[in-house]
Order: C-alpha cells, then structure tokens, then sequence
C-alpha cells in the first residue's frame, strides 16, 4: 500500500466502474474502489479511510468496449447493483445479449445476463444456459452471503444478502475478520459469568433502565416515565420476540414517541435530518426516501431479514445490514433512531450473541462516542446528499423532485460493520464491564452505609449516586437540600464507605 497523489492526466487512464459511471453520465453513490491502468509503473494501492483506488499495470488493460469495463469491474472491483441498474436502465438490451452470446458458458457473462434480467425484472432473448457447473454470484471469499437460490437459466447461484428491492453489501475485510476471530460474544459472556449472580439479577433492571435513557439521550429527548417503562419493558422481550415485521415496528413506534406523533402506518410525507440554523435557514444532514418508495423498500428490508436470519450470516452483520437499513429508511416521523438501537438488541438476542436475559449497553457506548456514531451515519449520508434535488418551503416542508429509489436499495454498509463491531466490542470490554462493576461497588457500599444511619432505601440510593457523581463527597448544596438530619460526622462516615466500595483515593478526592 502506498499513500502517493492519484492524478489521472499524468498516464492513467480509469477503468471498471468508474469508467462506466463517466462514459454514461450516470448519478450514484461513488463505489468504494476506483481502478487506473497506468502507461508505465508498477502495481499500486492507495487508501483515504474507507476508499480505495487501484492503479493496475498495461498486462491488466481490459480493452476499452462495454462488455471489457463490465467484465474488468466483476472481476476486481466486485458487484455494485446500484451501477449496474442505472447502467442496464440506459443500455440497449440488445447490446448485452450481444455480447452474452459471444461467450454464453464464461462465468461473468452468465453473471451479467443473470443481473441484467434479476435488475430489470425481464428476460433478454437468450436460450437457457447449458452449461453443467454453477457459478456464485457474489465470491464467498470476499463478501458476507447467505444460502444461495440457484437459478436454471444462467446456472448462477443467487447469495446475496437480500433480493432487488433492498440487497445490502458487506465485504469481508481485513477488519472485520479480525472482529470476527475475536469472538466478542463469548467475550462478553465470560464477562458475566466472572460477576455473582445476586450482582446479575440486580444488573438486568439497571441495564434495560440504562440503555432506555442513553438511547433516548441520543435523540436529545426525555421520555416520561410512562414511555420509558414502555421501553424497558420491549426490551425485555427483545430475545424472545420477533420485531421486525409492520405491525411490530408500528407498535414500537407507537411505545417510545408521544401519542400525538405515534403512527398507524409507514410515513405519508416526506422526512429529512437537520438543524435550523436561523430562521428560514434549514441545515440537512439526511434526506429519507421518498413516502411512496417506503412500502416496497421495507418489503424488501423484511424478505431480506427472513433471509439472513435463516442463513449463516454472523449476528453483527445482520444487525448493522437492518437496523442501519431501517434507520436510512425512516419509515416513521420519529422515533426512528431508538427503533434502529432497540432493533440491534433484538437481532444480537435472538441470534444468541447476547447473554440469556441481559442486553449490552450499546446506546451508552455511541452516546459517550456521539461523534463517532454520527459520523458512521454520515458513511451513507454524505455520499448521497451531493445526488438530491429537493427543495424546503418556509413550514420546513421538503420536496425531493428526482428519481432516488435507487440510491437506498443497495447500500454498501462494509465501513457501517466495522463500526458496529467496533462500538459492540467497546461495550463489551468497557461500558458492559463499568456497568457491573458499578452495581456490584454499590452493593459492598449499601450495608455499611445502614449501619452508619438506618435510612431508607430511597435514601441511601441517593447518597451514593450523588457521592459517586462528586468523585466520593456530597456536595455541600446536595446536603442541605438533601440530608440536612445527617451529622457532620454520620455524612464524613458514609462518604467514606462510599469512597471505600468504589475505590476513590484520597488523592482523586482532593483532585475533585
């Protein structure tokens, strides 16, 4: 890998997609690898954070015909379903039945025929392949698959991760297979098995309370406690219940928003991400599918759950392919984002990567990292803004006036993975453990608190949550408002049982 300047005037010449892209003007998501072929030089490869761009030597030149570009791109760059639908939607069929019959029995042209007619929902004029052997279509080396569906007439074996109203792509990258290796899960449950179990049981209640509030703290809202309770209590059902379906989801949404914003369908208007800036002034950060495109986009997420669900495919990978699927669709006028985290926790529970009857507080973890998961959203955002006409009227309204189905059906959430991973390995190895530890020092400080004043339970939660949040000490507002029938003495006793379950130095007191 070599970090050097990419400029394509000094002997390069682009090929694959990219190439395609320009020569027929089409408006998509950049792939995530553009390819050169250089005059002179050797082979290079350049990587800006999740992008990479490929300059192969003059022996790789493919040729320079459409069928050359198609074939050159299935073969290094991989399948991009986004391209290769805007592409078939400006080619003369004729054009590739053309040179499918040129080579009928070659593997990329059975791939190219298969795509061509699954894309655009009809046959091209071509006569059952008869050929014996099956070809993949997506590389089970390179890209995350599920059960293949083998189809007759181009003996092509269909195992991507969806179908054609909603396929996510997710590449088996260096990262992830080291995420993979890592074996997070029994991680996690080695975590747990190292706590008592009386420290469990009270742990479940705090981390379903816990991560209700961090996801609700994301959205910048507070729910009261009726819809908070409503939330802990779904979560609770998250191993046992399936959730993604309609009716489900409409009834989540119903659970966690206020009732005169709660929904009996998918939206009927058109909704988008911002920050009024000043009056008049509206920042977008995302812009959601067009209403009428919802339907057919969440019939195709559903099939696509069903698939995934029923295949091999590891537990994160599903989640991140649906629960960031979901939250690109916007299928409600809110409540989206808590829907998106609660449904991380139903996927991991019901693929088992969760311990039974806990959840990992993952919410907590994007919540202290918001800049983070923020910008793990923008993976997609970014890229599509730059390819939206819309307008906003004075009332905030929006209107988007082109065609944009085809940008959310075939996201590649490779980078959005790694992220996930990345976030759930962090809850894991931190929050997950802070969290128990927590509860557990809480429990040592409890009844050496009751032995000092026999206060009422109520009480004494308050007492250490206030101490633990001023690093060991009540704060002297806090006391009087407070424990003003506490002593001197009874307060300095107690502030030391706390400091003393929860390990605070003299040192970091005096810090405070």
């Amino acid at each position: 890998m070599n970090n050097i300047e990419i400029n394509p005037a000094k002997g390069l010449r682009q090929v694959g997609y990219s190439e395609l892209v320009c020569r027929y003007s089409l408006d998509i998501i950049p792939h995530y690898v553009k390819s050169f072929i250089a005059e002179k030089g050797r082979r290079k490869t350049v990587i800006d954070d999740y992008r990479r761009t490929e300059i192969y030597t003059k022996r790789y030149d493919p040729g320079d015909s459409l069928k050359d570009h198609l074939i050159f791109a299935l073969k290094f760059e991989g399948i991009n379903l986004e391209i290769l639908n805007a592409l078939f939607l400006v080619l003369d069929h004729k054009d590739i039945e053309h040179f499918i019959k040129e080579t009928p029995a070659g593997k990329y042209a059975r791939k190219i025929w298969f795509l061509y007619e699954y894309l655009m929902g009809r046959e091209l004029d071509l006569q059952p392949s008869k050929t014996t052997n099956y070809v993949d279509l997506l590389d089970q080396d390179k890209y995350y698959t599920c059960k293949g569906i083998p189809h007759r007439r181009q003996k092509v074996t269909d195992n991507f991760l969806g179908n054609q109203r909603f396929c996510p792509m997710i590449r088996r990258t260096d990262n992830l297979s080291n995420y993979i290796d890592l074996q997070i899960d029994k991680k996690g449950m080695e975590v747990v098995e190292s706590y008592p179990e009386e420290i469990l049981l009270r742990a479940v209640s705090y981390l379903y309370t816990r991560e209700t509030k961090s996801s609700f703290e994301i959205e910048r809202a507070t729910p009261d406690q009726k819809r908070a309770a409503r939330f802990v209590e779904l979560l609770r059902l998250a191993e046992d219940r399936e959730f993604f379906d309609k009716l489900s989801l409409i009834e989540l949404q119903r659970a966690i928003v206020d009732e005169r914003f709660a929904n009996n369908d998918f939206r009927a208007d058109q909704n988008y991400v911002g920050q009024t800036v000043s009056f008049g002034n509206e920042l977008v950060y995302f812009v959601a599918p067009k209403p009428e495109d919802i339907p057919m986009l969440m019939e195709g997420m559903f099939d696509a759950y069903k698939r995934m669900m029923s295949s091999e495919v590891h537990p994160v990978v599903v989640a991140t392919a649906i629960t960031f699927g979901f939250v690109f669709m916007h299928p409600f006028d809110d409540g989206n984002g808590r829907i998106h985290r609660f449904l991380i926790h139903n996927i991991l529970a019901k693929r088992r990567f969760t311990p039974k009857g806990l959840i990992f507080p993952v919410s907590a973890t994007m919540l202290r990292k918001i800049k983070e998961y923020d910008e793990t959203l923008e993976l997609f955002s970014k890229h599509l803004l730059p390819l939206l006409d819309y307008e906003l009227d004075s009332d905030g309204r929006m209107e988007v006036k082109n065609e944009t189905l085809l940008h959310y059906k075939y996201i590649d959430m490779t980078a959005i993975a790694e992220k996930l991973f990345g976030f759930i390995q962090d809850t894991i190895e931190n929050e997950l453990v802070s969290e128990l530890d927590y509860i557990l020092d809480y429990e040592k400080a409890k009844p050496t608190i009751r032995a000092i004043v026999d206060m009422p339970d109520r009480l004494i939660d308050l007492f250490i949550r206030l101490c633990v949040e001023n690093n060991g000490r009540l704060s002297k507002n806090k006391r009087k408002a407070k424990f003003e029938k506490l002593t001197d003495k009874e307060v300095s006793q107690m502030e030391e049982c706390v400091r003393n379950a929860f390990n605070r130095t003299a040192s970091e007191v005096n810090q405070s």
